[in-house]
C-alpha cells in the first residue's frame, strides 16, 4: 500500500484487495534457494608449534591481516577465525596459539584453544617448518596422526633450504610421523604452493551451507583488533618478559562517520615492567601508540584517536578470574 493516508471508505476496500492478491502472490511464490546448489563449507583449523609461521600462513590464505605477526613464540594468544567466501563456498579458518607445555594459567587456556582445534575441524592444517625437531610437543602429533578428518601437513619456511634433497629428507621424516598427511612444501612468507594448498582445502570442503554471512571476514568484532594490534607493537618494541606479561583491553571505542576514538588500557604485572613499557618521560608508550595508530586507522579506513593507558595487575596470567575477565576463560 501506498505511504497516504485512506479517507475514502471505497478507496479502503480496493486498497485492501490489492494488499490479499500481494500477499497471495508473496505466500504462492517458490521459495529462492539461500545459496547455490552444492555450495560447500567447512572448518579449516591450523594448529602447529610456535613460531613456524601459521599466522603468515592464514593471512596468505584469507588474503586479509587477521592475525598479527611477530619472530616472536606466543605471538597468537586466542583462536582467530578469518572467513573466505565465495559464491562456491566459505572456509572458516582458524589460527591458534602455538602448542607448548604450560608453565602458568595462560598457556593452560590458549592450550586449550589448539586442542580444540581438533575436535571441529573438517581438514586440519598442520604446519612445521624446515628447521624444527618433528618430536617437539610429539604428544599433541600423535593426536593429530589419529584425526578421522583430511590432514594437510605444511613444510613452511622452504626457502631457507639449500636443495631439493634437503627437502626431500624432511619430507620423509615427517611422513613417518603423519602417514596419512598430504604434504605441502611452502614459503608462506614469499607466497609460495600457498595456492595449490588452497585448492586442496576447497576440493576437500564438505558440501553444506555457510556457517557464517557472506559477507562475514571474522568472528571477532572490531574492538579485538584493535588490541591485537597495539599488543603486536609492543612485542615487536619489548624484550624479555615485558611483552608477555603484558594484556590489552579497549574501554571505549567511539566509532563516528569520519573517525574512531579509542581508549585502551596495558594491563602489566609488576610496577618495574610499568616503568619499561612507559619509558622515559613517557617516550616508549607514545612511540607504541603512534605506531598502533597508523595500523588501526589502515585497518579501519578511518582516522583514529588513540589513547593508551598502563595500569598493574599482579600475576594476571595465573588468576582465574582476570582471565575470564580479558576472555581466555569462558
Amino acid at each position: 500500500m501506498d505511504n497516504k493516508f485512506i479517507i475514502n471508505p471505497a478507496e479502503a476496500e480496493e486498497a485492501a484487495k490489492g494488499n490479499v492478491k500481494k500477499m497471495e502472490e508473496i505466500i504462492n511464490a517458490p521459495v529462492q534457494p539461500a545459496v547455490k546448489e552444492g555450495h560447500k563449507a567447512g572448518f579449516v583449523n591450523i594448529v602447529g608449534n610456535p613460531n613456524v609461521g601459521k599466522s603468515t600462513l592464514m593471512n596468505d590464505l584469507v588474503g586479509e591481516r587477521v592475525s598479527i605477526i611477530t619472530s616472536k613464540a606466543q605471538t597468537t594468544r586466542h583462536r582467530i577465525m578469518g572467513i573466505v567466501n565465495t559464491p562456491d563456498y566459505q572456509i572458516v579458518f582458524s589460527d591458534t596459539p602455538g602448542v607448548l607445555k604450560p608453565k602458568y594459567k595462560l598457556q593452560e587456556s590458549m592450550l586449550e584453544f589448539s586442542e580444540g582445534a581438533l575436535t571441529d575441524a573438517d581438514v586440519l592444517v598442520y604446519v612445521t617448518d624446515v628447521v624444527e625437531d618433528p618430536t617437539k610437543n610429539a604428544d599433541f602429533l600423535a593426536r593429530v596422526a589419529k584425526e578421522d578428518v583430511p590432514v594437510l601437513l605444511v613444510i613452511n619456511k622452504i626457502d631457507l633450504l639449500k636443495g631439493q634433497d634437503d627437502l626431500m629428507a624432511i619430507v620423509d621424516r615427517w611422513k613417518t610421523l603423519l602417514p596419512n598427511a598430504e604434504v605441502f612444501p611452502t614459503s608462506a612468507l614469499e607466497k609460495f604452493n600457498t595456492s595449490n594448498l588452497m585448492n586442496r582445502i576447497v576440493e576437500l570442503l564438505p558440501v553444506a551451507a555457510p556457517y557464517f554471512g557472506k559477507d562475514a571476514l571474522t568472528d571477532k568484532p572490531a574492538r579485538f583488533f584493535v588490541t591485537e594490534i597495539i599488543r603486536e607493537k609492543i612485542l615487536l618494541n619489548y624484550d624479555k618478559e615485558v611483552p608477555y606479561s603484558t594484556e590489552v583491553i579497549v574501554e571505549k571505542f567511539d566509532e563516528k562517520p569520519g573517525a574512531i576514538h579509542i581508549m585502551a588500557v596495558v594491563y602489566v604485572e609488576r610496577d618495574s615492567q610499568k616503568g619499561i613499557l612507559i619509558g622515559k618521560g613517557g617516550s616508549m608508550l607514545k612511540k607504541v601508540g603512534m605506531e598502533s595508530r597508523k595500523d588501526i586507522e589502515t585497518f579501519f579506513g578511518k582516522k583514529v584517536f588513540l589513547e593508551l593507558f598502563v595500569k598493574v595487575e599482579p600475576n594476571w596470567r595465573n588468576r582465574e578470574n582476570k582471565l575470564k575477565a580479558f576472555g581466555y576463560v569462558e
